[in-house]
């Protein structure tokens, strides 16, 4: 699998239109070579720089198999992220340069979940499902602070 952006190259910095300082909506994805066995797609996005430790942005589950999360969408059932909301929230670093990761995986079915699951139960019920993944790193720094 591969996972690309319009919106910002691998290990690059992030538009601010996606974080805090902008509009805070999701940035589409461009999903490529996913098994022709997928049944669903789930999303992950985390920053493992955050200063109390990995901070999850965004979870995503039982996405039709798509070649494109459009801009500012909700592709799926939405998990709650550690702003405790079931939406995307946008990168707004407390200081100096954080790396954002944007995680896709296919999987051979759709998940038995309720919308509000934590990372942690996703990561639990899709063991043993995952037909492959791919993963996309953003940076960025906020440019003023509150």
């Amino acid at each position: 699998m591969k996972l690309t952006s319009s919106e910002f190259e691998n290990n690059k910095p992030l538009p601010a239109k996606f974080t805090c300082e902008g509009a805070g909506v999701n940035p589409a994805l461009i999903i490529e070579d996913i098994s022709q066995q997928a049944q669903s797609l789930a999303l992950i996005i985390d920053d493992p720089d955050a200063p109390r430790g990995t901070f999850v942005h965004w979870v995503v589950f039982n996405i039709p198999v798509v070649s494109r999360i459009e801009e500012n969408s909700i592709p799926g059932k939405q998990g709650i992220n550690d702003s405790g909301e079931s939406t995307y929230c946008g990168p707004c670093p407390p200081s100096g340069t954080h790396r954002y990761f944007f995680k896709i995986y296919a999987l051979d079915c759709a998940l038995n979940l309720k919308e509000g699951i934590t990372k942690q139960d996703l990561e639990k019920a899709m063991q043993g499902h995952i037909l492959g993944n791919a993963e996309l790193v953003a940076l960025y720094k906020r440019k003023t602070l509150f």
